[in-house]
């Protein structure tokens, strides 16, 4: 029995270990890729593997894996990626799975530098990333720091701002706020949609000559085949959509594309190598392909796709609503709990107060019991002061009537009974005053005594009310809730395709379209907003060429939309004339 060969496939999120048979072919693994992956869309993907030259390739399907210039490793290493890319990924993506793939394959290329963009929506989509894998910002879980360690901006950016990282962490995570309640789908889905305006998105660029010599670029991507100048990737000079051609060959290192419109000369270019020429065709055939499958009705594979996508969309629609209800069942729960603890606090503080308000009477009336005791012993000192001044007074009296008696009796002289009569006279006098006196204030202490009673009386009558009162009601009760290898250079045979426009709507709708910023008035402001805040960081001496040409893009009005339908006017004709005068 052949002995197996060990196969790892590297997807963008997981590594896959397979053991093949010799004989098992591009497409059986890429079969058993795809089911492993549980992925239906496979027309975008493809196995790219480093041939024996150090060149990056893609595995042709209808070989054998063994007969194909794959690097000689154990296990053979292959990366699973997009070598096709939608038009529209709002309109075309069907699968979750689909949609993460290609998110984590075009944000890499935006990190990594290889997409070109511009600061203020590199900060953007930064959020829109953090969203898809972090959800909704939530202050309790998401302490300082947690983007520190996370790959979110291209090191150019960095490098051309004056920001440590923690303020661009407060910056990001600014707008990962604004993106609450946004699901971690939905937030890659916003992502693609504003990463697919870049210019460089979905671009293959090669190196080629017109028939001048010119070194130019050529551009292949969903929308058709594009000519660049050699040093601005971003802004190109002449375009030509898919449906304008009918035939695409190449001989050697010459290349022939046919257009639909018999009176244009067939447009030539020349690369550099064979192998270029082979990539090309490959990427036109298939972005045709996919450019006309577009332009026609569905399949019924893909119609009963998109079905089932809607049933699961809604499906998460019914969960995330049931989830958002019983969240904020549990939210009213714990606002009423809340509530009721509040309630129980005020209720126990009231109750302190009525304990210190009884408190407080049971000391007064005890103040004021002391008083009236006191009031008490001073009326009785009094009386008992004014019984002894009467007393006096009676001895007095009897002393003056023993003395008038004496006067008769001993006959004194008149002046001596005078003298002592007018001195008792006196002292009479003195004391009745005295009396007076003790007497009206006796009637003061009495009078207090009684205020001191009434007080007495109120004091009581306070208490009684204290005490009889109703105690609070107690708390309400708490509730627990809830190849291009195997071909040598020297190979001059020639390599055609033709490509069918018939049975499709041939309107040009990418010339229409819109970029997401212009569509969406929230990307607008957020993106204008950045750049605004970003230009006070910016550090204009670091810029890249590629920033100048953006730049420039902006000043000028243009974007990739703009750009498209500029480089498309005219006939072909004329444009293929353009190409062989640059």
């Amino acid at each position: 029995m052949p002995k197996a060969v060990n196969v790892r496939v590297t997807t963008m999120d997981a590594e896959l270990e397979f053991a093949i048979q010799p004989s098992t072919t591009g497409k059986q693994l890429f079969d058993q890729v795809v089911k492993t992956i549980g992925l239906r869309e496979v027309w975008y993907f493809g196995l790219q593997y480093m041939d024996g030259k150090g060149y990056h390739t893609w595995l042709k399907l209808d070989k054998k894996v063994s007969s194909q210039d794959v690097k000689k490793e154990n296990p053979l290493q292959f990366k699973f990626r997009s070598k096709f890319f939608p038009e529209d990924v709002s309109e075309e993506l069907i699968q979750d799975i689909t949609q993460k793939l290609f998110f984590l394959q075009v944000k890499e290329g935006i990190l990594s530098d290889e997409v070109y963009c511009p600061p203020e929506t590199a900060v953007l989509l930064a959020s829109y990333s953090v969203q898809a894998k972090f959800g909704d910002y939530n202050k309790e879980v998401h302490r300082p720091g947690y983007l520190l360690s996370e790959r979110l901006l291209p090191h150019r950016v960095l490098e051309q701002h004056k920001l440590s990282r923690e303020q661009w962490e407060e910056r990001i995570q600014v707008w990962h706020e604004e993106h609450n309640g946004m699901l971690k789908e939905d937030a890659m889905l916003e992502y693609l949609k504003i990463a697919q305006d870049l210019e460089m998105y979905g671009v293959n660029y090669f190196d080629i000559k017109n028939k001048k010599g010119t070194e130019l670029r050529l551009g292949v991507d969903a929308l058709g085949l594009n000519i660049y100048e050699k040093d601005d990737k971003l802004t190109p000079k002449i375009g030509f959509p898919w449906s304008e051609i009918r035939n695409i060959s190449f001989n050697d290192k010459k290349f022939i594309i046919k257009p639909i419109d018999k009176k244009s000369p067939d447009f030539v270019f020349y690369a550099p190598r064979l192998r270029i020429n082979k990539r090309v065709l490959q990427l036109c055939m298939g972005n045709h392909e996919l450019y006309m499958r577009r332009r026609k009705p569905d399949t019924i594979e893909v119609q009963q796709m998109k079905a089932q996508a809607r049933e699961d969309k809604q499906q998460k629609q019914l969960e995330r609503a049931h989830l958002e209800n019983e969240k904020k069942k549990r939210e009213v729960i714990e606002k009423e709990k809340e509530q009721m603890e509040q309630e129980k606090q005020d209720l126990m503080m009231r109750l302190l107060q009525f304990e210190e308000k009884t408190k407080k009477a049971e000391r007064d009336l005890t103040e004021q019991l002391q008083r009236a005791k006191l009031l008490e012993q001073e009326r009785m000192k009094a009386e008992d002061e004014a019984a002894r001044l009467e007393g006096e007074r009676q001895a007095a009296l009897l002393a003056k009537e023993e003395l008038a008696r004496h006067a008769e009796d001993q006959k004194k002289s008149q002046e001596q009974l005078a003298a002592e009569l007018a001195e008792y006279t006196s002292k009479i006098t003195q004391l009745e005053e005295a009396k007076r006196i003790k007497e009206a204030e006796a009637d003061s202490w009495q009078l207090r005594a009684l205020e001191a009673q009434d007080d007495l009386v109120k004091t009581k009558d306070e208490l009684h009310m204290v005490m009889t009162a109703p105690p609070p009601p107690p708390p309400p009760p708490m509730y627990d809730n809830l190849d291009d290898n195997s071909d040598s250079e020297e190979n001059t045979s020639t390599h055609s395709a033709d490509l069918q426009s018939e049975g499709i709507d041939d309107h040009r709708y990418e010339e229409d379209r819109l970029t997401e910023a212009e569509k969406n008035e929230r990307v607008q402001k957020q993106l204008k907003a950045l750049t605004s805040e970003l230009a006070q960081a910016r550090d204009e001496s670091k810029n890249t060429q590629n920033d100048l040409l953006h730049s420039d893009n902006v000043r000028q009005g243009r974007d990739k939309y703009k750009t498209l339908r500029q480089i498309r006017q005219g006939n072909t004709k004329q444009r293929i004339d353009e190409f062989e005068a640059l």
